[in-house]
C-alpha cells in the first residue's frame, strides 16, 4: 500500500492519521460483527440472552432439527433458490445480448424498462405480481374469463420461484449487459474469418466470454433467493409452504406465546453460514475472471448483429416479457390503488376511486411511515456515504498496515442476510448495556440499514479512487501535508461524482429495506415496508397498493434527480 503519510511523522507515536486508522478499523469491526455476535451466543444459550440464569448448550441445534417440517423448509429453500436463480439467468443473459448486440427495434427504451425492479423492494414487486397473477388477479380472472382457465399457480413452490426469478432477471440483466457490450469484436471477426455467420460467432464466442458476469450474477441470485423474505411469505404463508426466512420471521415476531430465541438462532447460524459459503464460493469462481478480458487500450465498440427476419418476432418476445413481468406489474399496482376493486369484469372508470389514498393519508401512522422512510434514506444515506468515503480511503489509500483486513470485514455484509441483520440488531439493543436507548427508534434502522449495505457503497467508490493517480498524493505530501489533510483536499473533491452514486445508491436501497427492520421497529418508527407488511398480513389491499405507489413514485422523482442534477451513475 502507498505511503502517503506525512513523512516527518514517523517516530511521533500515534497522530492524527493513525488515530483515524485505527478508529474507523475499530468502529467498523464493531458495526459488522457487533450483530452478529449476539446471535451466535443466542444459537448456544438455552434461555433468551438476557436472562442470566441461560447456560451454554448445542441443544437448540437438535430441536431445530427435530421441529416437525423443518426438512421440508430447507428443501423449500434449496430448491426455490436455485429455481430462482436458474430463472433469472436464463431470461437475463437472453435480453441482455438481445439488448446488447442486435438490432432489435426499441432496444433502448425496453433497456430502461428492464432495470425499473430493481428501484424498488421485492416487497412491492411481490404485491404486484399477486395483484395481476394470484387467485383473484387481474390476468388470472381475464384467463379463467377469455382463456378457461390460468396456467399458472403462484401458491406452490415452484410459482414462487418462477415469480422471484423473474423479478431477479434485471439484475441478471444489467450485468450481463455491461459485459456483453464490451466485448472485443476483433474476436468475434476472426470467428467469421474462418467461416462462422453472425450467429455462431455470437453463441461460440461473445456468450462465453461473459462468463464471469453470468457466473457472478448466478451466486448472487441464489443468495438473493435463500435469504428472500417477499414472496415466499405472501405465497407461501397461505398454502403453509415455508423457507428459512419465513420460519424465522413467524417464529422470531408471530410467535404465539413468545419468540423461540434458541431455535431462532440457530437457525440464523445456519443460514449464515450458508450465505458466507456461496459469498466465498462467488469470490473463488472469479479468480480466473482475467481470462476473460477483452476490453484493451485500442478496443472498438463491438458491431451490432442484424437479427434480419427475426428482427420483429425477437421484438415480440422481448416486448412480451418486459409487459407481462414489469409494465403489468406496475401498471396493476397502479390501477389497484385508484379502484375499489380491480377485475377485468368491470371497466376500470366505474370502480375509481381516491379512498385508498385518503385512508393512507388519513391516517397518523401511515403517513409516519412515510415521513419516516424518507427521512431514513436521505440521512442514512449522508451518513453512510461518509462512513464509506473514509473507510475506502483508509483500506485503499492510506498506509494502515491492516487496510486489506479492514477492506475485508468492510465487504464482510456481502454475506449479511437483511433478516439476519435485523435479527442480529435487535438483539444487540437488548443485549448490550445502553444500546437500549436507541431501541425502537430511526436510529437503530439507520444504522442496520448503514452497516448492511456498505458493500454497495464501496463498490461505486473505491473504482473511481483506483482512478485516482497516486503523483496527487505525493505532491501534496511533499508540500507538508498529512494523510486527511491530503485526501480532504485533494482526493474528496474528485471523487465527487462518486460519492453522489454512492449517496443515490445508498437512498434508493434505504428507502426500499424492509426486511432488515422486520425485527426492528416499534410504534413510532414504522417504515413504508413494515406498514405494508402489517396491511398484506390483514388482507388490507387498497392501502398497500397506495403505500407502494407512493413509494414508487418517490422513487422514481429521486432517480430522475440523482440522474439529470446530480449526474449519479444508478445501476450502470
Amino acid at each position: 500500500m502507498t505511503d502517503i503519510s506525512h513523512p516527518g511523522t514517523a517516530g511521533r507515536g500515534i497522530d492524527r492519521s493513525r488515530a483515524i486508522y485505527w478508529g474507523v478499523a475499530a468502529l467498523t469491526t464493531i458495526l459488522v460483527f457487533g450483530p452478529i455476535t449476539p446471535i451466535v451466543f443466542q444459537a448456544f444459550l438455552d434461555k433468551p440472552l438476557y436472562d442470566d440464569t441461560a447456560v451454554m448448550t448445542v441443544g437448540n441445534f437438535s430441536r431445530l432439527f427435530s421441529e416437525p417440517g423443518i426438512a421440508g423448509v430447507f428443501f423449500n429453500t434449496l430448491y426455490f433458490g436455485a429455481l430462482t436463480m436458474v430463472v433469472a439467468q436464463v431470461f437475463g443473459a437472453v435480453m441482455a445480448v438481445l439488448v446488447g448486440r442486435t438490432n432489435l427495434p426499441g432496444r433502448k427504451w425496453l433497456g430502461e424498462i428492464f432495470i425499473w425492479p430493481l428501484f424498488v423492494s421485492n416487497l412491492v414487486i411481490a404485491f404486484g405480481w399477486f395483484t395481476m397473477y394470484g387467485p383473484s388477479g387481474f390476468m388470472t380472472l381475464a384467463a379463467k374469463t377469455y382463456l378457461g382457465g390460468a396456467p399458472w399457480n403462484l401458491y406452490s413452490v415452484t410459482g414462487m420461484g418462477i415469480v422471484a426469478g423473474l423479478s431477479q432477471a434485471p439484475l441478471t440483466y444489467l450485468m450481463c449487459l455491461a459485459a456483453v457490450t464490451k466485448a472485443d469484436p476483433l474476436l468475434e471477426d476472426a470467428a467469421r474469418s474462418t467461416g462462422a455467420g453472425p450467429f455462431r460467432a455470437l453463441f461460440s464466442v461473445t456468450i462465453p466470454m461473459i462468463r464471469p458476469a453470468i457466473i457472478y450474477s448466478a451466486v448472487l441470485n441464489f443468495v438473493v433467493g435463500i435469504e428472500m423474505l417477499a414472496i415466499p411469505l405472501l405465497f407461501g404463508g397461505p398454502s403453509g409452504i415455508q423457507t428459512v426466512t419465513t420460519f424465522l420471521y413467524n417464529a422470531g415476531i408471530n410467535a404465539a406465546v413468545r419468540p423461540e430465541y434458541g431455535i431462532v438462532g440457530a437457525a440464523a447460524v445456519i443460514l449464515l453460514v450458508v450465505v458466507a459459503l456461496l459469498v466465498w464460493l462467488q469470490g473463488f469462481l472469479m479468480k480466473g475472471a482475467g481470462r476473460f478480458v477483452t476490453v484493451r487500450g485500442k478496443a472498438s465498440r463491438p458491431s451490432t448483429l442484424d437479427l434480419g427476419a427475426w428482427r420483429w418476432p425477437a421484438f415480440l418476445f422481448v416486448f412480451a416479457f418486459a409487459f407481462l413481468t414489469i409494465i403489468s406489474i406496475f401498471g396493476g399496482i397502479f390501477l389497484r390503488s385508484a379502484v375499489s376493486f380491480l377485475t377485468p369484469l368491470i371497466p376500470v372508470w366505474k370502480v375509481m376511486t381516491t379512498a385508498n389514498f385518503e385512508q393512507v393519508l388519513g391516517s397518523a401512522t401511515y403517513v409516519r411511515s412515510i415521513v419516516n422512510s424518507v427521512l431514513v434514506a436521505t440521512i442514512g444515506a449522508a451518513i453512510g456515504t461518509f462512513f464509506i468515503l473514509v473507510i475506502a480511503l483508509v483500506a485503499r489509500r492510506s498506509d494502515f498496515k491492516h487496510s486489506r483486513a479492514l477492506e475485508y470485514i468492510a465487504l464482510f455484509p456481502r454475506a449479511l442476510p437483511g433478516i439476519i441483520a435485523g435479527l442480529g440488531f435487535f438483539y444487540a439493543v437488548i443485549w448490550l448495556p445502553g444500546a437500549d436507548v436507541i431501541r425502537g427508534t430511526i436510529a437503530v434502522l439507520i444504522l442496520a440499514f448503514m452497516i448492511r449495505y456498505i458493500p454497495v457503497g464501496f463498490g461505486a467508490i473505491a473504482p473511481a479512487l483506483a482512478q485516482v493517480g497516486e503523483e496527487l498524493d505525493r505532491g501534496a505530501r511533499i508540500s507538508g501535508a498529512d494523510w486527511w489533510t491530503t485526501v480532504t483536499r485533494i482526493i474528496v473533491p474528485i471523487l465527487k461524482p462518486a460519492l453522489f452514486s454512492c449517496y443515490a445508491l445508498l437512498f434508493i436501497h434505504f428507502f426500499k429495506e424492509y426486511v432488515t427492520a422486520a425485527f426492528l421497529y416499534q410504534p413510532g418508527s414504522e417504515i413504508i415496508g413494515t406498514t405494508m407488511l402489517q396491511l398484506v398480513a390483514q388482507g388490507d389491499n387498497g392501502p398497500v397498493s397506495a403505500l407502494a405507489t407512493i413509494q414508487v413514485v418517490i422513487t422514481a422523482a429521486f432517480v430522475i434527480i440523482a440522474r439529470r442534477v446530480m449526474g449519479a451513475k444508478i445501476y450502470g
